[in-house]
């Protein structure tokens, strides 16, 4: 008998700790994603703006301070209120909630609250780590805010990057990546899905470079410069290249059922090394202090990385090149995104399911929540497979080969 009351109280105790804990990190993550969701509203109503700006007032484009009388005012403007106003909405849910575990949200939150005034009052500056001065080092997180990712916020769009520690809210609102103003260099951009994705990132407000063999076939229009490239010349392109900021290599060929030599050389020579070299060129531009946070590459490796194409030199010729961009991707130089899609019309393939647009429209809606491994295909299979074989790549690559130190 007393045992089982033992037991009883054992499991009411487990249940207790469990619920206080589950309602705590819940509380944690409501707390950011609160902040995050302020922030936005910060550059959307006026009156917020208005104080929020003092923020990004105080810092420079190496994020030192312009002042610290601009530092401290900024504590009060800022990040007094937006603390005030994150405890008070947290406090008001823990109390309608009864939930012991959302106390930690706002205990939370009040250290933000205390930081601040603390800063204020005795006009101290104490720098969070998203601010640090300094050159950008790393390439912006997927999982985490860093430095790197908050920088783009103060500097690159600030209508964009709005997550304080976990990226969520970006991902939500489609805000981890702008487009607006950056200069977007495409291969392959007389094809299909070049002409596609071209019409879309001018949409969004992004400037192009069509890089091609086919000029004639590109309409001349506003906010696209035609750049004339021929396979095999692609450290000529460096020039052209210094000043863009995110290079999609979009170029191929299928040669079907052909297994000539001359099929295998022609296949890996335009899948695979040629864009290799084009990454190899476009890396090389990568040398200012915030090009990390600003320059990225965009490979279309194809759903060939996982799936049957019918077409086996394409497929191998496509794997070869997913596997050494996944090498590539663990020195860190820039943003490296892959592109993994399924079939669609197009001069390769005629027989597509999807359409070049439909392809284009979902390139850049994953794109713009910065999601590194873009899927576009109608086969499901694909969106289970490519995760597990991109992680086991990525594991046995970093495991048994040598970095690079970034720069």
């Amino acid at each position: 008998m007393i045992l089982a009351q033992s037991l009883t109280i054992d499991a009411v105790l487990v249940n207790n700790c469990i619920q206080f804990t589950t309602w705590g990190f819940s509380s944690l993550l409501l707390a950011e994603i609160v902040r995050d969701a302020y922030h936005a509203l910060c550059h959307q109503v006026t009156w917020l703006a208005k104080w929020h700006n003092k923020h990004h007032a105080v810092y420079r484009r190496d994020l030192t301070l312009t002042s610290q009388k601009a530092y401290v005012d900024s504590q009060l403007y800022h990040d007094i209120v937006e603390s005030g106003i994150l405890v008070t909405i947290l406090t008001i849910i823990a109390l309608l909630a009864h939930q012991w575990g959302l106390w930690l949200g706002v205990a939370y939150a009040v250290t933000f609250l205390y930081g601040a005034s603390l800063r204020y009052f005795q006009g101290t500056i104490d720098t969070d780590y998203n601010h640090l001065p300094g050159p950008l080092d790393t390439i912006p997180s997927v999982l985490w805010v860093n430095r790197t990712y908050h920088w783009r916020h103060h500097f690159d769009d600030v209508n964009a990057y709005y997550s304080g520690v976990f990226p969520l809210v970006d991902k939500i609102l489609g805000t981890g990546l702008s487009l607006k103003g950056k200069t977007v260099a495409l291969t392959g951009a007389s094809g299909a899905l070049g002409q596609a994705l071209a019409a879309e990132l001018l949409k969004h407000n992004a400037k192009v470079v069509a890089l091609t063999s086919n000029p004639e076939k590109i309409a001349i229009q506003e906010r696209v410069k035609i750049v004339k490239w021929e396979l095999g010349n692609e450290t000529q392109l460096k020039e052209s290249l210094n000043k863009v900021d995110i290079l999609i290599i979009n170029h191929g060929i299928n040669v079907y059922g052909d297994r000539t030599s001359a099929a295998i050389q022609n296949s890996y020579q335009v899948n695979t090394f040629s864009a290799l070299e084009l990454i190899d060129v476009f890396s090389a531009t990568v040398t200012g202090p915030q090009d990390k946070a600003t320059k990225e590459i965009w490979v279309n490796t194809s759903e060939a990385e996982v799936s049957p194409a019918l077409s086996p030199l394409y497929e191998l010729s496509k794997r070869a090149l997913g596997d050494i961009v996944t090498l590539k991707r663990l020195d860190q130089t820039c943003v490296i995104r892959k592109l993994i899609l399924g079939p669609f019309k197009s001069q390769l393939n005629p027989y597509g399911v999807m359409s070049a647009k439909q392809v284009a429209q979902g390139i850049l809606f994953f794109a713009k929540r910065d999601f590194r491994n873009i899927i576009v295909t109608v086969n499901p299979l694909t969106y289970l497979l490519f995760p597990l074989k991109e992680f086991s790549t990525w594991l046995y690559y970093r495991i048994f080969s040598k970095g690079v130190k970034s720069k």
